[in-house]
């Protein structure tokens, strides 16, 4: 066999090294952002067609406002924590071709002399157990990729279930803040009109005292809901990504479809199968299970093989053979990383039998709440119609000197106090329904 020389068999490691090396990454640094990046407008440069929200079909924003679908589907799309949230399947994707990926073949050179001659060893290896397990390592990353999607996918329903109560809520306190300055004007013009008859003495300071802490509470009453509305205001802007100087102007109504026994039941029983939350443990499971099966399959000895090139530096003779090495399954056998794996599945399945019982436990509880609010809505809304006459009624007799003031502001009070009343309820009713058709993994519906 013809010799080489040393420096010939180091020089061919240095080269075969250099031929991996050139196809490494580099790194280059990012610096973090120093200043908020928030949307100053409502538009959004993205074509109608890409304006999709899990649940919801492609909805067009409209320039007269924004309705429910309008408010969900851009606090899907530009809320930063979402933005953030996506970034994720980056990394589930990176371990996937992490997984799939086959260990670098082990390169080893060495140099020898003697007297009378030169040597050396230039050897390859190639590690196979991981070419063994590698099918069950890229199907756990595969798994767990589908995990982070379906994690994802869940906080985009969270966000868009949250935008909706916030519309919900604003539209309330718009509401409510026209009814409670109508009560704080009505209490504060009687508080004058009594405290003027006071003075002409007509009126007994008792009740002009009276008259003065129901004018004080309708004002603080008014003042707190000053400060509801702006901290929904806030919290609405915050959650669609908008400074916080944007003025929303909300429109419509959400809308949101009451669920017969019959449907409820039905939804109850499908949540394994539509509920995202649950889908994703399904999946983290179904990853545990294949870390498991890697486990089991690594406690079988391990083993490398590769080719080596020896030169005997003192008998000056070329030799090339195969090499293998073998781990002897004599006390560990992996059993420590097996038990691990089983006890985490064991785990995960508790887990997802806690979160499936919590998930129908909270959806029966709500949907019994809406039946209540819905009776008692149904009650209120009765009694308004009757409570508009007799304010009414109770104006005109004022103007014909047939009713004194007192009954007149208590009639008048009455009134509001009760529209107050059913405009919270009607919220909370709504927001309910909302939280509903969240618990039960339900589409969202375009009102």
């Amino acid at each position: 066999m013809k010799t080489q020389s040393p420096n010939r068999l180091i020089a061919s490691a240095v080269i075969f090294a250099s031929l991996v090396l050139g196809g490494c990454a580099t790194y280059k640094p990012q610096p973090l952002p120093t200043a908020p990046d928030m949307a100053s407008t409502t538009q959004l440069s993205v074509p109608a067609a890409q304006l999709a929200v899990p649940g919801l079909k492609p909805h067009v924003i409209s320039s007269q406002g924004l309705d429910v679908t309008a408010v969900m589907t851009l606090a899907v799309l530009n809320n930063p924590d979402l933005k953030a949230a996506r970034l994720q399947e980056n990394i589930a994707g990176a371990q996937l071709l992490q997984a799939g990926l086959l260990p670098d073949p082990q390169l080893g050179a060495g140099f020898a002399t003697s007297a009378l001659n030169y040597g050396g060893v230039l050897s390859l290896n190639q590690d196979i157990q991981s070419i063994l397990t590698r099918g069950a390592a890229k199907a756990a990353a595969r798994a767990a990729g589908t995990q982070v999607h379906l994690n994802i996918l869940w906080q985009e329903i969270q966000v868009a279930e949250r935008a909706r109560e916030l519309f919900i809520q604003a539209q309330s306190d718009d509401r409510l803040l026209t009814i409670l300055d109508a009560s704080r004007a009505l209490l504060t013009e009687n508080y004058h009109r009594a405290k003027a008859a006071m003075e002409r003495g007509d009126e007994t300071s008792t009740t002009v005292a009276s008259d003065l802490t129901l004018a004080s509470d309708a004002d603080a009453t008014l003042r707190q809901l000053q400060i509801d509305i702006n901290l929904t205001r806030h919290e609405l802007n915050a959650l669609l990504g908008l400074e916080p100087s944007v003025k929303l102007h909300l429109i419509g109504s959400p809308q949101i479809q009451s669920l017969s026994r019959a449907k409820f039941e039905g939804a109850v029983s499908a949540l394994p199968h539509r509920r995202i939350d649950l889908l994703a443990l399904q999946a983290g499971y179904q990853s545990q299970e294949e870390n498991l099966r890697r486990a089991v399959l690594a406690q079988f000895p391990s083993m490398s093989a590769g080719v080596d090139l020896e030169r005997d530096p003192v008998e000056g003779v070329n030799a090339v053979g195969p090499e293998v090495s073998l781990t002897l399954p004599l006390f560990n056998r992996n059993r420590g990383q097996i038990a691990i794996q089983r006890a985490t599945r064991d785990l995960l399945r508790q887990q997802y039998q806690a979160q499936l019982d919590a998930a129908a436990s909270q959806a029966d509880q709500v949907w019994k709440t809406i039946a209540i609010m819905s009776a008692q809505l149904k009650d209120l809304d009765a009694q308004l119609p009757l409570l508009k006459s007799a304010a009414t009624a109770a104006g005109q007799n004022l103007r014909q000197n047939n009713l004194n003031a007192g009954m007149y502001v208590a009639t008048q009070s009455n009134l509001l106090t009760k529209q107050t009343e059913e405009i919270r309820l009607r919220a909370a009713l709504e927001n309910a329904q909302s939280a509903l058709s969240t618990l039960l993994g339900m589409p969202f519906e375009a009102p």
